[in-house]
């Protein structure tokens, strides 16, 4: 579980910088998507961390919330591009 939550977690932020060299708009909300994605996957991770004890509760709400806040950042972004596509 926990080379999965390194694989998911490190994917958030490859695929974010990839955005940041998108070829359009649309690629650019594409490569948040993934981003987006992983994060949730992340998340999931920790609560089956959390759940089987691996990580104690304390560590699970400090890193489920700086997930949490990334995916808010991650739709908000998203929301953002995609309303500014259709003007």
């Amino acid at each position: 579980m926990s080379k999965q939550l390194l694989r998911s977690g490190t994917s958030i932020g490859a695929n974010i910088r990839e955005a940041q060299n998108a070829e359009s708009k649309a690629d650019f909300v594409h490569k948040l998507a993934i981003s987006q994605k992983e994060c949730d996957e992340t998340m999931y991770w920790l609560e089956l961390l959390q759940a089987t004890e691996f990580l104690s509760q304390e560590e699970y709400n400090s890193m489920n919330k700086e997930a949490q806040e990334l995916l808010k950042m991650l739709r908000s972004s998203i929301l953002t591009t995609k309303q500014n596509l259709t003007k």
